[in-house]
C-alpha cells in the first residue's frame, strides 16, 4: 500500500502551493523536491489565487502569521475548494497568541482542509479551545502514552469526523485518523525534534502526498508520515557514523527522503491499522 502511494507521488510530481513560514520556508522547498514533487512559495494575495489554480495542492502554515498572509491563506484555500484541491493545515503553535487561534478557527470555518497536522496540544487546542500549549511544542501534559493512546485515537477519529480531514498528530508515536480506521506510526527519532522545521517538512511532504494519491487519502497520510520517520532513522545512523551534528542530521534527513525507494518504505515502515 504505503510504497504504491510513493511511487505515485514520483510519477505524478505534484505541483504544490506553500504559504508557510518564513524559518522553514527552504527545507519545505528542498523536502518537496526530494521527494519528487515542486514547491511554488507565493503569498501575496494579488497572485495567490493564480497561483493555486496552476498548482495540485495547497499547503498553510500559520508559523509566521501576519495580517498580508492571514488574508492570503483564505483566498488560497477558497480557491483550492473551488478546484477541489487538496488542502492541509498546520496550525503552529496556536493556542499561544490570540491571533494564532482566531485565524486558525477562521481557517476552519472558512476552508475545507483535507489533511490537518500538528502536534497533540496544537491538535487538541484545534479541536477543543483548550490544552496545554508550550509555544510551538507539544507539552509533557499532552504526550500520547499506552494508558490513554485509546482516549488519543478516540479523540482524532471524532475530531475527523467533525472536519471532513484526515487528523495526523505527530510525536514519539504518530497517530493518523480518518473517521473510520487509525493508524500508528512509529518510525522516527527524537533528533528531528532537535532541529527547526521537521514539522514543517513534513506538512509540505504530506500535501505532495495526498495531491498525488486523491483516491486513497488516508493511506497516502500514513505514507508521508512513515516515509519521513523512517528518512529520519537513517539520516541518524548517517550523523552518528559521521560524528556529525543536528544541520548534518537536517542534511541527511532530505537526503534520504530521495534515496528511499518503494521498496525501502514497505520494508522499513512500521504502522498499525486499527
Amino acid at each position: 500500500m504505503l510504497n504504491v502511494c510513493l511511487e505515485n507521488v514520483r510519477q505524478v510530481q505534484p505541483l504544490i502551493h506553500n504559504i508557510t513560514n518564513y524559518v522553514t520556508v527552504n527545507d519545505c522547498a528542498n523536502i518537496l523536491l526530494a521527494v519528487g514533487a515542486a514547491p511554488i512559495m507565493a503569498d501575496d494575495i494579488a497572485e495567490v489565487a493564480d497561483i493555486t489554480t496552476i498548482c495540485g495542492g495547497l499547503n498553510l502554515n500559520i508559523g509566521t502569521l501576519n495580517e498580508r498572509t492571514i488574508a492570503a491563506m483564505l483566498q488560497a484555500g477558497q480557491t483550492a475548494n473551488q478546484l477541489k484541491h487538496p488542502v492541509l493545515l498546520d496550525p503552529v503553535g496556536v493556542g499561544a497568541s490570540a491571533l494564532r487561534t482566531t485565524t486558525a478557527e477562521q481557517l476552519l470555518r472558512e476552508v475545507q482542509f483535507t489533511v490537518i497536522r500538528g502536534n497533540i496540544s496544537e491538535i487538541k487546542m484545534l479541536a477543543l479551545g483548550a490544552g496545554s500549549v508550550r509555544g510551538v511544542d507539544a507539552d509533557l501534559a499532552d504526550q500520547l502514552t499506552p494508558a490513554n493512546q485509546a482516549q488519543v485515537m478516540a479523540f482524532a477519529q471524532k475530531f475527523s469526523q467533525q472536519t471532513g480531514a484526515i487528523i495526523v498528530i505527530t510525536g514519539p508515536t504518530d497517530v493518523i485518523a480518518s473517521g473510520e480506521k487509525v493508524a500508528l506510526v512509529q518510525n522516527g527519532v527524537a533528533t528531528m525534534a532537535q532541529i527547526t522545521g521537521s514539522g514543517c517538512m513534513l506538512s509540505a511532504l504530506l500535501t505532495a502526498c495526498v495531491t498525488a494519491n486523491p483516491q486513497d487519502v488516508f493511506a497516502a497520510s500514513v505514507m508521508g508520515v512513515a516515509l519521513m520517520g523512517l528518512a529520519g532513522e537513517r539520516a541518524e545512523v548517517k550523523r552518528v557514523a559521521q560524528q556529525a551534528g543536528n544541520a548534518s542530521f537536517r542534511n541527511f534527513l532530505i537526503d534520504e527522503i530521495g534515496l528511499i525507494t518503494p521498496e525501502i518504505l514497505a520494508a522499513g515502515a512500521r504502522y498499525e491499522l486499527y
